[in-house]
């Protein structure tokens, strides 16, 4: 177990940026015993992100307060260019910096100064829940698009009703025979059927 378990750290690949370079030896001196790679290591916000574009981590490990751009602001871009996980290191947990943090979409704290005990924990569950928010963001996605489709189906459906005296079941079938023979979604058809109709008016 313990052997599947070192293996699976291995596989995380983690970025560390902090302003502090002893803090940063530190860090990494605990992720690679614990059996974490460290791909890249930066001092700022701005490189934070050139990181994040060019190393790919699965994890960003990154101080709150830097010169420059912090980390929170980083964070923020971070979630927008390249999404990936971020876990702030921080000397105090205050309500500011928690609200500050949560609407740049960080997904974890590391109260300084580190605590061996809490790293690997922090880290994976904030893989989790970066995983669990990308699949929930996939899902709504998937969602919409499949109730944008319907509408598209349910309005050609409608006008050939309308036109070609069609029972709704008859409407249907025509719009799904018409994919079968094309090739083509039902979506894809039922849009060309709109335009059409749109042309004929």
């Amino acid at each position: 177990m313990a052997l599947i378990l070192l293996f699976y750290y291995h596989m995380r690949k983690i970025a560390i940026v902090d302003d502090d370079a002893s803090e940063r030896i530190v860090l990494k001196g605990l992720l690679m015993e614990n059996g974490f790679s460290v791909v890249a290591e930066g001092k700022s916000g701005l490189e934070a992100i050139d990181i994040c574009r060019s190393s790919t981590p699965d994890l960003i490990i990154m101080d709150v307060r830097m010169p420059g751009k912090d980390g929170i602001s980083a964070a923020f871009e971070i979630s927008k260019i390249c999404p990936t996980p971020v876990v702030l290191l921080t000397a105090s947990d205050d309500e500011e910096t928690i609200r500050r943090a949560a609407e740049a979409g960080v997904m974890g704290f590391l109260l300084k100064p580190i605590r061996e005990e809490g790293l690997v924990p922090a880290i994976e569950l904030a893989i989790s829940r970066f995983e669990e928010f990308v699949m929930l963001r996939k899902e709504n996605a998937e969602l919409k698009d499949a109730l944008k489709a319907r509408k598209t189906i349910e309005k050609a459906k409608g006008l050939l009703m309308e036109r070609d005296k069609l029972s709704e079941a008859e409407a249907f079938a025509r719009i799904r025979k018409i994919a079968m023979d094309k090739r083509k979604s039902m979506t894809d058809i039922a849009e060309v059927i709109i335009l059409a109709f749109e042309k004929e008016v």
